[in-house]
């Protein structure tokens, strides 16, 4: 399946939360509902769902992002599990003492073959 592209997705996230907020305070205004209806239905297209809510949930996905357009954070949730597990300075120790153990056996079989 092709993807939508990041920037044009966000962008019309950004027009149905704005379209949403304008048939909220007017619910009866017919234009505002049709442009409300018509931003839905792109967004239904690009992403390949049949009704609003599951489009709007997949392009939040897509983008990154968490319910009503905020960024979440992976990254720095993934790098604190990693720091909690041991952080960088016990992998660094690890690597060094494979490395010398690596180094201590290749001297030994060069010695064997000496």
């Amino acid at each position: 399946m092709l993807l939508p592209d990041k920037a044009g997705l966000a962008q019309l996230l950004r027009r149905y939360r704005t379209w949403e907020q304008l048939v909220l305070q007017e619910p009866h205004n017919s234009l505002r509902r049709r442009r409300l209806d018509d931003v839905a239905y792109t967004l239904c297209v690009l992403m390949g769902h049949r009704t609003a809510h599951d489009a709007i949930r997949a392009a939040e996905t897509y983008l990154g992002r968490g319910p009503r357009g905020d960024r979440k954070l992976r990254a720095p949730g993934i790098l604190r599990a990693r720091r909690h597990d041991g952080g960088d300075s016990g992998r660094e120790s690890r690597s060094d003492s494979r490395s010398d153990s690596r180094s201590d056996s290749a001297n030994s079989s060069r010695k064997e073959r000496m």
